[in-house]
């Protein structure tokens, strides 16, 4: 038990977070195979904290985006959120912290490669988030979670379906006025790991939009999609 107790050690200075109740980590690494083969194991496998871990994650990333980007749609913010929390990109997350080595499996999810399946490192890291909110918190969560989606969220912007507004727009505005709409980047904020650009687009000579993202490509769409709302709306 002390090399256990020592790898958990090493998760947790990956984590930044020292768990009050280390039972919790432990059941957030067990797999329910596990205790299939080692039924005298007491700690539980991590079902029910995954379930509760992707309720907290998507929470923690509505949320963020809601507050960093007031100037988005629904549907730009559900589209990003999407792309954030998808199955890929939890195991991503987990895959950073080293979270597969940790993981109690039985033999034969081990042998069929289990510790590096999507499926397993998303829920794994799913029940990981379980797991410190009960131990610490909703702050706690966004904390650690928080850099993760950062360090996504260009490319979620970029993938999500919401790219499609610059096209509508250039559409709409070929057909209304035979001139494409012009974008200018009017700021620029931010670390490198958190940059926030805000983007204006003119339309037949007016600013019709004005856009937020953390790259200028986002930022455009935002603009774009800001511009379409104002311009196609009914009179």
């Amino acid at each position: 038990m002390v090399s256990a107790f020592e790898d958990l050690g090493q998760l947790q200075d990956r984590m930044g977070i020292l768990f009050s109740d280390l039972g919790l980590l432990q059941r957030a690494l067990t797999h329910a195979s596990y205790l299939n083969e080692n039924p005298a194991y007491t700690k539980g496998d991590n079902e029910r904290l995954e379930y509760l871990g992707d309720a907290v994650i998507d929470f923690v990333a509505a949320e963020h985006l809601y507050r960093r980007f007031p100037g988005w749609s629904e549907g730009m913010l559900t589209g990003v959120r999407t792309d954030l929390v998808r199955a890929e990109a939890l195991a991503g997350f987990a895959r950073r912290i080293q979270l597969g080595k940790h993981l109690l499996l039985g033999r034969g999810e081990e042998q069929s490669g289990g510790r590096q399946r999507v499926t397993m490192m998303c829920d794994a890291f799913e029940a990981l988030v379980g797991a410190v909110y009960l131990d610490q918190g909703l702050a706690a969560v966004a904390a650690f979670l928080v850099p993760f989606l950062d360090a996504s969220l260009a490319d979620a912007v970029d993938d999500t379906p919401a790219r499609d507004a610059k096209t509508r727009l250039q559409e709409w505005t070929q057909a209304q006025y035979h001139e494409p709409p012009h974008y200018v980047t009017v700021q620029e904020r931010g670390p490198d790991h958190a940059k926030e650009f805000t983007v204006q687009v003119t339309v037949a000579g007016y600013v019709r939009g004005e856009g937020k993202g953390p790259s200028k490509q986002a930022a455009e769409q935002a603009a774009a999609q800001a511009a379409l709302e104002v311009l196609t709306e009914p009179d």
